[in-house]
C-alpha cells in the first residue's frame, strides 16, 4: 500500500473509533444516570397531604365527606367514627389534615380509645414507631393532665420501601393526642406533610 493512500484510511479508522467510544460513553450514562427521587409524602385516605386546600376538599368530597361551610370543616365517618377534618396550610399548600372525634367520652372510654388507636397504628405494616404508646390502667389521665399538663401523644410514621431515607420517613408523620374540655376527652389524629410546614421563610 502507498503510503499517501494509508493516512485517509487510519484518519477514517480513527474517527470511526471515536464515534464508537463516545457512544458507549453515552450508553454507559444513561445506564448509570441517577434520575431524583419521587417524593413520597404523607397520606390520608389514599390521598396525598399536599396541594391547595381546595382541591383537597373536593377529593375528600369525593370520599363521601360533607363540606361544613359555617365551620369551614369537612364531616363524616373515619375508622368507625363521627369525626370533624380540619386542613392545615402553608402558603397556600396542605400540610396537616385534622381528625377530630365528634364524639366526647370520658376518662375511662378515652383511654381505650388511645389504646385501641396504638393498636391499630402497631398491627398496620404502612407504619412504624420508636416507642409502646399503650396506657396502662394505673395511668391517671385526669390528674396528670391538670396537676401536671402532662401531654399524651403517639407517633407514628408512614413507611412506603427499604429505601426511605430517615428524613423522608420524618416527614411522613400521623400521630394522635388526647384533647381535653371540662372533664370530656376526645382523640385528635395529624396526619402531616413535613415538607409543606413552615420552616422560617416566611420570617
Amino acid at each position: 500500500m502507498e503510503l499517501g493512500n494509508y493516512f485517509p484510511i487510519m484518519k477514517k479508522a480513527f474517527v470511526i473509533t471515536l464515534i464508537a467510544l463516545f457512544g458507549i460513553s453515552m450508553l454507559v450514562n444513561a445506564q448509570t444516570q441517577v434520575y431524583p427521587k419521587e417524593r413520597v409524602v404523607t397520606k390520608f385516605l389514599g390521598i396525598p397531604v399536599d396541594g391547595t386546600k381546595t382541591e383537597m376538599i373536593q377529593k375528600l368530597k369525593n370520599k363521601g365527606f360533607k363540606y361544613n361551610s359555617t365551620y369551614d370543616n369537612l364531616e363524616g365517618e373515619f375508622n368507625g367514627m363521627d369525626v370533624s377534618i380540619l386542613i392545615a396550610t402553608n402558603n397556600n399548600k396542605v400540610y396537616r389534615i385534622c381528625v377530630v372525634d365528634n364524639l366526647k367520652c370520658d376518662e375511662g372510654q378515652i383511654k381505650i380509645r388511645f389504646n385501641t388507636l396504638c393498636k391499630q397504628f402497631e398491627n398496620n405494616s404502612k407504619y412504624i414507631s420508636i416507642s409502646d404508646f399503650t396506657l396502662s390502667d394505673k395511668e391517671d389521665i385526669s390528674y396528670e393532665m391538670s396537676v401536671h399538663n402532662k401531654v399524651y401523644q403517639a407517633m407514628y410514621y408512614q413507611f412506603y420501601s427499604e429505601t426511605d431515607t430517615d428524613e423522608e420517613i420524618e416527614n411522613r408523620a400521623v400521630w394522635f393526642t388526647i384533647f381535653e374540655q371540662y372533664g370530656q376527652y376526645q382523640i385528635v389524629i395529624y396526619y402531616d406533610n413535613g415538607y409543606n410546614q413552615a420552616n422560617g421563610e416566611d420570617l
